[in-house]
């Protein structure tokens, strides 16, 4: 009953996702949450103690199916540790976020949420920064070129980058970000060590 119980939990989570990519962070409610589960009314409500907590946890989920999985995880320990690999991760990072656009869109909701939300600003800062220290910590355990300022601006760079492809898709044609994309690493790691 409990596996049930927690297939159920993430359902009604990726429910939420769709919801906050589709109608923003006002259009969530648990409502809009179990008609988009396709499961019967009052069933988020039984999940989640309140609209606050469904907020948090689906910033959660968002994460956890964003995240790289073991395999691309341990591909970055393998062959060489050079400019190609790197430029060959940070391809695949976007392709992982931009194939789950309501992920990357609900976030946003989420972000734009937390700056009237005190408690959905302090969860989410303390899950971002964990995630951008563990993505510097495994930058460097794997020994890849760049240094901890390399790995700051391509966060933010790719971050706005995938922005552009999820929100005006027109504006940047695929070649043209994928050559940003390859520009971006091979400047950041010309430009040797950062401030």
């Amino acid at each position: 009953m409990a596996r049930r119980n927690e297939e159920r939990r993430a359902a009604l989570l990726d429910a939420a996702i769709e919801v906050l990519a589709a109608e923003g962070a006002r259009g969530l409610t648990f409502r809009a949450v179990d008609q988009r589960a396709a499961v019967p009314a009052g069933t988020a409500s039984n999940y989640f103690a309140n609209r606050d907590e469904l907020l948090t946890q689906a910033g959660g989920r968002v994460y956890e199916r964003l995240g790289p999985g073991e395999a691309v995880l341990a591909a970055g320990f393998d062959g060489p540790r050079d400019r190609a690999r790197l430029t060959e991760l940070m391809h695949d990072l976007v392709a992982r976020v931009t194939a789950f656009p309501t992920g990357f869109l609900a976030l946003l909701e989420l972000r734009l949420e937390s700056t009237r939300r005190p408690e959905l600003r302090e969860v989410l800062t303390a899950r971002i920064r964990a995630d951008l220290e563990g993505n510097l910590a495994y930058h460097e355990s794997a020994g890849l070129p760049g240094d901890r300022s390399t790995v700051l601006l391509l966060y933010l760079a790719l971050n706005w980058l995938v922005l552009e492809q999820l929100t005006l898709p027109e504006l940047l044609p695929d070649q043209q970000r994928h050559g940003l994309v390859t520009t971006l690493v091979e400047r950041l790691l010309d430009a040797g060590p950062q401030a």
